[in-house]
């Protein structure tokens, strides 16, 4: 067993699927629940939890894009577009979840002598293949992309998913989004138009990509098949109690809701300034 599968294999898995939730589902309560899930699973209150969870035409921005010259005027091209705009507490740029995009979070404790970060992208990469044995499955930047990283997980050179990591209080989320269904290219366009609107040509201490929006593709374009939510919901499922362990459905304990409100308020004060 290499470091990735032992990463992924646990006494039990408890699994918590918000994937159903609907468009009156807040981004915000995600970011704040996954903080507050990992600080119990830190502090050795619960299991080892996966969550899964859609949020409807939401564009989530990373800090750094908060410090966009005109930031004001992106945020104004996206929601004229219909689009919610939220900065999410970690790094990474801008992402666009809607219905077609299924996100995953895996949290689990940090051990005494640390989760080294790559164990948790390779664990997230080796579910991923694993649920689509069908597919050769990459994981490198992709460039053109949005919210380009080492771990962007790609099937012939055009980009499908992302993998980002968080860590707090002894407890580590490792949180992936799949493009599901629907146009990879035409999220890619959305995300593009933000960018051109928020920053022009202005020279920045960041840098903020040039998306190409023929690099990025959904599951569904990629394996020329259907594929729904359900459809993907399943394969995870499988896959972690083939390479995790047992899993049971729950939810929230009460200890975590309390810890929840704590995280939610902190991520709205975020939001009301960054986005001031």
């Amino acid at each position: 067993m290499d470091q990735s599968e032992a990463l992924l294999r646990r006494p039990l898995w408890r699994f918590i699927d918000q994937s159903a939730y609907g468009p009156g589902f807040n981004p915000i309560h995600s970011f704040a629940a996954d903080d507050a899930l990992a600080t119990a699973i830190g502090a050795g209150q619960s299991p080892a939890t996966a969550r899964a969870w859609v949020h409807h035409d939401t564009i989530v921005l990373g800090i750094q894009d908060t410090k966009l010259p005109y930031l004001k005027e992106g945020v104004e091209v996206l929601e004229n577009e219909g689009y919610r705009v939220i900065v999410r507490n970690s790094g990474g740029l801008a992402v666009l979840l809607d219905e077609g995009v299924l996100n995953l979070s895996l949290l689990v404790p940090d051990t005494e002598k640390g989760i080294d970060i790559d164990r948790g992208y390779e664990a997230m990469y080796t579910l991923v293949r694993h649920m689509f044995p069908e597919a050769d499955i990459d994981a490198y930047e992709i460039v053109g992309s949005y919210c380009p990283g080492s771990y962007d997980l790609s099937i012939g050179g055009r980009k499908f998913a992302g993998i980002s990591q968080r860590r707090l209080k002894k407890g580590v989320a490792v949180q992936i989004y799949l493009c599901v269904n629907g146009s990879g290219s035409e999220r890619a366009a959305v995300v593009r138009s933000f960018y051109e609107a928020a920053k022009r040509q202005a020279q920045t201490k960041w840098v903020y990509p040039d998306i190409q929006p023929e690099v990025m593709a959904s599951l569904e374009e990629l394996i020329r098949k259907p594929l729904t939510i359900q459809d993907v919901i399943i394969r995870f499922l499988k896959s972690l109690q083939e390479l995790g362990g047992p899993l049971e459905s729950g939810s929230m304990t009460s200890f975590e809701a309390d810890v929840f409100d704590g995280y939610l308020q902190r991520v709205i004060e975020r939001n009301d300034r960054a986005l001031a």
